[in-house]
């Protein structure tokens, strides 16, 4: 099934008017409702399309609506392909 290394991608979220509104929200309560909102959205997101314990989600990104995942090449294409994601990059290492 081709190369399973994982690496760490980017993995940023198309237009979601209720990001929008909960990223409105500055106080401590509106960003805490705005964490929370977007791990689950991610979670799901991850969930629909990859088979458990294939990736590791390392972090959930509210300024940008994204995330940070170890998945393999195959699998940042299938994310790539959702209509819920906007672009997958690869991290890049600057030395």
């Amino acid at each position: 099934m081709g190369d399973q290394r994982t690496e760490l991608y980017f993995v940023f979220m198309s237009f979601d008017p209720n990001y929008e509104r909960l990223r409105a929200d500055r106080s401590k309560e509106g960003m805490e409702a705005l964490g929370a909102y977007l791990c689950k959205k991610h979670d799901r997101l991850l969930a629909k399309l990859l088979q458990p314990n294939t990736y590791k989600k390392k972090s959930s990104l509210a300024i940008v609506d994204g995330f940070s995942v170890e998945i393999s090449k195959e699998q940042a294409a299938i994310l790539g392909s959702a209509k819920e994601v906007r672009v997958v990059e690869k991290n890049q290492e600057l030395a």
